[in-house]
């Protein structure tokens, strides 16, 4: 059942910035960089799979210089159950309700991976200190839907709340689909067509103005829940697929084999401007980003714009080792896209302005297996070994590698955290179990492109107060540039 606890009423705040004449966020993805410096910093925190029997936690970090709490944790909502796994997170509602002044980006979802529970939290009462308004029982879900283990949340602009979820009960992937919820979050239906349900699950992004929305592919949940094999891989229990649905009708029109060239297909990006009919998605195993298009009659098409070639290595399990793209984001004026390669270690950016040639403006190593003082070496052309200088922060070294990211309003702070999933945290970087993960910030330059660490931030979830913590997807309370969709 949906599971209610006492709900505070809302008060004004200000954090949406400019928009309480209207509906939450902004008219534009342009008007958005105009938008307050980010303050705080939601990041879904997890104990889920350490070791460690605590419930995985909601944390609220001050990211704002002036504050003297800068750089810390300074509000921890814990969960009411064990055993989550929470994971990516959305709004209520968001920039696509700009233009219904009933509207409010309150509640922040949290879906969790593996329990199936999809969390809704209050953030209006006190940004501060979010409290927890109700859960959606993934009992109920299942037995509704026929679905389980949620991952990507979106509002829509009729106030509705589309999750898709990667399987079945059983973890099977041929259970997946989209959960549609209503706007408290009580279960309404499956979205898609019967019958049209994806291959794989993973995230998707909608288009309104193109009448289209399009999904990614993961694996079944059988196999990625037990690690990652590659032996999973060729049993056909991992997926390569694009689905194309027709919006808001539900019906897949298009199923896109992206092949060995787009392994894995993981977080996916339409350009912000709405009226654009232009995107991308990140082959996560074969480390390729890829453009996606609407041809001239109405159907969809793909290319390579960016090759990250594997490195052959000496001291690991594999011979060659992919830079495994796993997140990837577009600022709001569609100029630059950056992506994390979480083996390799490093961070990108690339000027779009030309969709269909990204150019390289800025890239530094921030983690990886490959860092100095590593077993791991790579091997060059020449036969020679080599590793990747990574500066510490604040005295401290980083470790795992750069996995998720967000991006100020205004383009010119990146942020990233480095846990992945747990099972393939405890499985590529070990130390994060006993370490735990942390939050960093890039300064970018917006002119030239480029990028360069602060110094001054380092928010170390090694020091939790129940021990090392999993940190994994960020969210700003006023909305950001991979939550929000225009109409």
């Amino acid at each position: 059942m949906v599971t209610n606890t006492e709900v505070v009423s809302p008060a004004s705040n200000g954090v949406d910035g400019g928009c309480c004449k209207s509906g939450p966020g902004y008219a534009t993805p342009l008007a958005a960089m105009s938008g307050p410096s980010e303050k705080l910093i939601y990041v879904t925190a997890v104990y889920s799979g350490t070791g460690r029997e605590k419930p995985d936690y909601l944390a609220t970090v001050d990211v704002d210089p002036n504050s003297p709490t800068y750089s810390t944790v300074i509000h921890r909502l814990p969960m009411p159950f064990l055993g989550d796994e929470l994971h990516h997170s959305g709004w209520n509602s968001c920039s696509s309700c700009h233009g219904d002044a009933s509207a409010d980006r309150r509640f922040l979802v949290l879906p969790s991976l593996i329990s199936g529970r999809i969390y809704a939290i209050d953030t209006k009462a006190d940004p501060r200190a979010p409290s927890l308004y109700k859960y959606v029982d993934p009992k109920e879900i299942a037995d509704k839907t026929g679905l389980a283990y949620p991952h990507t949340a979106h509002c829509l602009a009729s106030g509705e709340i589309l999750v898709s979820c990667l399987g079945d009960e059983e973890g099977n992937a041929k259970g997946n689909g989209f959960l549609l919820l209503d706007s408290d979050f009580n279960i309404k239906s499956r979205w898609e067509k019967e019958g049209h349900s994806p291959l794989f699950g993973y995230d998707f992004w909608y288009q309104p103005r193109h009448k289209t929305m399009i999904s990614t592919s993961w694996g079944a949940p059988k196999a990625f829940t037990k690690g990652f094999d590659l032996q999973h891989v060729a049993d056909g229990l991992y997926g390569s697929h694009l689905h194309v649905y027709s919006w808001p009708g539900g019906e897949m029109k298009q199923l896109i084999d992206l092949g060995p060239t787009g392994m894995l297909p993981l977080e996916i990006r339409f350009l912000h401007d709405p009226s654009k009919d232009t995107g991308y998605v990140g082959g996560a195993l074969s480390s390729n980003m890829i453009r996606f298009f609407k041809n001239s009659d109405e159907t969809w098409g793909h290319e390579v714009v960016i090759q990250v070639k594997p490195l052959k290595v000496e001291n690991w399990i594999l011979p060659e080792m992919p830079g495994l793209i796993t997140d990837f984001l577009i600022s709001l004026d569609d100029r630059f896209l950056y992506f994390v390669n979480w083996l390799h270690g490093d961070i990108r950016q690339y000027n779009i302005e030309d969709p269909k040639n990204p150019v390289l403006t800025g890239q530094i190593w921030v983690g990886g297996l490959l860092q100095k003082g590593s077993p791991v070496k790579a091997v060059g052309e020449d036969g020679n070994t080599f590793q990747y200088d990574v500066p510490q922060i604040k005295g401290k070294s980083l470790r795992g590698g750069p996995q998720m990211i967000q991006l100020s309003l205004d383009g010119k702070r990146l942020y990233a955290t480095n846990s992945l999933y747990s099972a393939w945290d405890r499985q590529f970087y070990p130390e994060l179990m006993d370490k735990g993960s942390h939050i960093i910030q890039l300064d970018v330059d917006t002119e030239k492109g480029g990028l360069s660490i602060n110094p001054d931030l380092f928010v170390d979830f090694g020091d939790e107060p129940d021990g090392p913590a999993l940190a994994h997807e960020m969210r700003y309370p006023g909305g950001d540039c991979t939550s929000d969709i225009w109409i």
